[in-house]
């Protein structure tokens, strides 16, 4: 299976849906988004195949999402690609393609509906937190 992640290492939501990937036996293809970002046709792409507006893939956070007026219903998705193209760090991650479908995986087990369920083996984020089971179930909060 080829999947795509667009990741952030300094994101522990990041890293624990490469992790899982990597878990259930797959290799994806790593794109570091800050360092080799996605292109305004690419990012307006990933957001219509996950099904949500464009603002669904913006991050607050520790970005300059405030300070550039983002939050303002006005703006038009160009205004909003305007804004990701200049500064990478408001697209939100993890974001992750595959043949399964397209979906910004936070919280970072929202990658395991991206993924093949078959046979899972129990994995654990970062934090100690469960996310699959001993029995191989996915552990639903």
């Amino acid at each position: 299976m080829d999947i795509v992640i667009y990741h952030n290492p300094a994101c522990g939501t990041s890293r624990n849906a490469l992790e899982l990937i990597r878990h259930v036996g797959i290799e994806p293809h790593v794109v570091e988004y800050l360092k080799t970002p996605p292109s305004r046709a690419m990012v307006a792409w990933l957001a219509e195949r996950t099904g949500k507006p464009l603002r669904d893939l913006l991050r607050e956070k520790g970005t300059p999402f405030a300070e550039l007026s983002l939050g303002a219903p006005d703006l038009t998705d160009d205004q909003l690609l305007d804004a990701i193209e200049a500064h990478p760090v408001l697209l939100n991650r993890p974001i992750v393609v595959s043949p399964l479908g397209v979906g910004l995986c936070r919280p970072s087990e929202a990658v395991l509906d991206l993924l093949p369920a078959d046979d899972l083996k129990p994995f654990a984020k970062e934090d100690g937190e469960v996310v699959i089971d001993a029995a191989g179930q996915r552990v639903k909060r």
